[in-house]
């Protein structure tokens, strides 16, 4: 099975969407069909031995649209050395025109250079150097030309043409809709266009200003009647037959009023599909815009990465630009430059700012070993290091990737607005034909009918039921990247603000994950400075975790080691070392009674301290106890603090460890956890999670360690932590970029936010559609209400549209948990 994107143009509503995903489910060897009307993008799973791409660019163009395989062009400028003629650069381009991926090629044997536009996932920058050499020429270093970003420019070219259409199309719709009502409110007119005095001239009038607004809007009745043609009609169809209606009936007025019946002067209904077309216009105009800031954060998010990178070759820098980085090479970052890919530290100390995609403000210190992240911002000091992770293999490479594809997924709950979409445009045809045929019928006049006809073709807004949940989805998962919680789906979304239980792994979750120094306590017989610098020594060569803590935590102090004279590892037990003459025995209780050392002056304090979940580590001099070093597994900052929002916010906290109940149970009480689940194998958490869901609740896992995967996986909603391992990562539905936990809270709050704002849109845009075609149908004229003009029915579609992106776009507003 093969996963594609595709790009669809030419789609105006939710309908043109559903048309197009039908056209495609339709072939055999499709398993999945995604068309997502915001972000035009077709998302297909199919297999491979049964189509090929070219079926489904077929299948999209049947349906009446246009499909293209979403390809991120590069464009690259080769310096050429070695021409010596015309021919020469003619055969240098057919030798780049001949290679796979190319999209254009052209050398300039007055320039001596190759402008090449290219697709790198088809072939590399290398290869096209090579092909340049195979003809006879020497490709020199390349210049750096930024990358294209076709999407934006389309969508900027889109808008613009939108803008100019409506000013043409107002520039018109204003004089014809002030002639028109006129001579019926009393309004100042010339003389001449007077439609008592000289009603032909009036008409010929109100048809010179109304063509160049259908012209302005041609793109609606091509569209819309190709797709009556196929069967499948959209929202431009309504508007296309509405406006149709108004324009032909008016032409035929105007006929009946040049041969003389001018009674007909009362039937002209120009103006109404003038400005119908032109608040169309305005609000299409208006979707555009809002629908380019919703996907604002992808391109906040690409926009971080640097366009060049210092590599060292043969001992020399050179800049090169970042595509041509490749795994291995050596990099050199200067303070306050960009980290350009990923990569470990070989060279230099220094402070890397990482919170443009951790979120962490705090910068972090790096020293040879460490790994650095693509796009983060060196602070302080000039580091060399090795590039590890280039392109599309980088964090931000994936964070984008992973965003983009939970933009264009759908949550459960834009399945009813689907369907609806399917159905809603013939429904509405059907609608307004019964509307007008039965006002008709009750003795109404043809124009009455026709009014009905129009205003309820006009007021039914498919678009608004299409963009209610995608525009939300883009917005929410785009905020949550910016704060560090990547969402991987609508799905995902959508079940978090359900999560009624969470299940916390202990260590390296709630806890930092690596065992630190707590407590100090010391006999009469040491300071605790030498306690802790006799320890560490005793210590320094162990690979123990405990031991490796306690190395730590004297470094910290900036405790100098002294000479180890023996050592003497004794499994199970400790050690014992000798050091400036002294005996020094470090290690459980068990050596401590084995050595015959009394614990009696201690015990009090070592009790205390396995109760709070701590390991204390016992230690003699020259057989006469020195004191006791605890080591833990300490709590993370934010734990208690997430926990306790949990909690406010009516979740369910429960914790899974494989560690004794004792230590668990003081870590839970630590940061006010409930419900312990201790002892738990690592195989044996997911059926802990199952048991849980077995109890009717929807269960989130949250972990970091390969061991959490099978349960991450169990979970309604799998969260990893950023720290973690890549296997975790993978099996989570949201995955925290930072090791904050505030961030769990944040998660299920953007959810509950993203929800609400869906289920407001799709109120909205169905609660709009009930109401406004039984008024537009003439429901309250019935009652002795007023009748609802055709214009004022373009007017409120064209707002129900944007008042739905406008709504979303509220979301930028989210401010995660502190």
């Amino acid at each position: 099975m093969r996963s594609d994107n595709f790009k669809i143009s030419g789609m105006t509503c939710a309908a043109c969407a559903k048309a197009a995903e039908r056209a495609v489910k339709k072939l055999d060897g499709v398993t999945e069909a995604n068309v997502n009307f915001a972000t035009e993008k077709l998302n297909i799973t199919y297999d491979e031995a049964k189509i090929v791409k070219e079926d489904i660019i077929s299948a999209v163009a049947k349906a009446g649209y246009e499909a293209s395989e979403e390809v991120e062009w590069k464009e690259v400028t080769i310096p050429i050395a070695g021409m010596t003629c015309a021919a020469c650069s003619k055969a240098a381009e057919r030798a780049i025109n001949k290679l796979g991926g190319i999209e254009s090629a052209a050398v300039n044997f007055a320039t001596e250079k190759a402008n090449v536009r290219y697709d790198p996932k088809a072939v590399r920058l290398s290869e096209i150097k090579q092909a340049i050499a195979k003809a006879g020429y020497t490709a020199l270093e390349i210049e750096n030309k930024d990358r294209v970003d076709e999407d934006k420019q389309r969508k900027e070219k889109e808008i613009k043409v939108l803008w100019t259409k409506f000013i043409v199309s107002a520039v018109f719709a204003v004089p014809l809709l002030y002639i028109a009502m006129g001579a019926m409110l009393y309004w100042p007119i010339p003389k001449a266009l007077d439609p008592m005095d000289y009603p032909l001239l009036y008409a010929i009038v109100e048809i010179i200003l109304t063509i160049p607004i259908v012209i302005a809007g041609y793109r609606f009745y091509t569209v819309g009647f190709k797709a009556i043609l196929r069967r499948s009609p959209n929202m431009d169809s309504l508007i296309a037959m509405g406006t149709s209606a108004a324009v032909l009936y008016s032409l035929y007025s105007t006929y009946r009023i040049s041969i003389g019946d001018f009674m007909y002067v009362e039937d002209l209904y120009f103006e109404t599909a003038g400005v119908i077309i032109t608040l169309i216009l305005l609000g299409k105009s208006l979707e555009a815009v809002s629908k380019g800031r919703t996907s604002e954060a992808i391109k906040k998010l690409m926009g971080l990465a640097p366009k060049t990178a210092i590599v060292l070759q043969d001992g020399k820098e050179m800049e090169i630009p970042i595509e041509e980085v490749e795994v291995g090479d050596v990099i050199v970052v200067k303070p306050g430059a960009k980290i350009p890919v990923d990569g470990e530290v070989l060279e230099g100390y220094t402070a890397i700012d990482e919170s443009m995609l951790t979120g962490e403000s705090i910068p972090v210190e790096k020293k040879p070993g460490d790994k650095v992240i693509g796009a983060s911002i060196n602070k302080t000091g000039l580091i060399t290091f090795k590039a590890t992770k280039v392109g599309s293999d980088t964090a931000l490479a994936q964070i984008v990737k992973l965003v983009e594809d939970a933009q264009g997924s759908k949550a459960p709950i834009a399945q009813m607005a689907d369907v609806v979409s399917g159905y809603f445009v013939p429904i509405v045809f059907v609608i307004a034909v019964l509307s007008a045929l039965a006002w008709y019928l009750t003795g109404q006049s043809p124009v009455f009918s026709l009014t009905i006809f129009i205003a309820v073709l006009v007021i039914a807004c498919p678009c608004a039921l299409g963009l209610a949940t995608p525009t939300a989805i883009m917005v929410g998962t785009g905020k949550g990247a910016e704060y560090g919680v990547l969402i991987k789906g609508g799905e995902a979304l959508e079940t978090a603000h359900k999560i009624r239980t969470i299940v916390f792994d202990k260590t390296g979750t709630i806890t930092e994950g690596r065992p630190e120094v707590t407590d100090i306590v010391t006999t009469a017989l040491i300071e605790r400075n030498k306690l802790l610098q006799l320890a560490a020594t005793a210590e320094k060569g162990s690979e123990h975790p405990l031991g490796e803590a306690i190395v730590r935590g004297a470094e910290k102090e900036n405790l100098e080691m002294l000479k180890v004279e023996k050592f003497n590892a004794i499994p199970g037990h400790g050690i014992e070392v000798g050091i400036e003459g002294k005996e020094v025995l470090l290690g459980n209780r068990k050596l401590m009674v084995e050595r015959n050392i009394g614990l009696s002056e201690l015990e009090t304090q070592s009790d205390r301290l396995a109760s709070e979940g701590k390991t204390p580590m016992y230690m003699a001099v020259d057989g006469q106890l020195a004191g006791i070093i605890a080591v833990a597994d300490i709590v993370k900052e934010s734990s208690a603090k997430a926990i306790r929002k949990l909690h406010e916010m009516g979740i369910e906290v429960a914790m899974i460890t494989g560690d004794n109940k004792k230590t668990a149970e003081a870590i839970a009480k630590q940061v006010g956890i409930g419900r312990v689940l201790a002892e738990v194998l690592p195989q044996d958490k997911a059926n802990e999670v199952k048991k849980l869901q077995a109890e009717g609740k929807k269960v989130a896992m949250v972990g970091d360690g390969i061991n959490d995967a099978p349960a991450l996986a169990q979970a309604d909603i799998g969260i990893a932590i950023g720290s973690g391992t890549d296997v975790a990562m993978e099996s989570a539905d949201i995955v925290l970029m930072r090791s904050d936990l505030m961030d769990v809270p944040t998660a299920i709050q953007l959810s509950k936010s993203t929800i609400r704002n869906i289920k407001q849109n799709l109120f909205w845009a169905f609660g709009y559609n009930v109401a406004g075609i039984p008024v537009a149908a003439g429901l309250l004229y019935a009652f002795g209400g007023p009748l609802l003009n055709p214009i004022l029915a373009a007017a409120a579609m064209s707002l129900s549209s944007v008042s739905v992106l406008t709504n979303a776009l509220r979301l930028k507003g989210f401010k995660p948990y502190k």
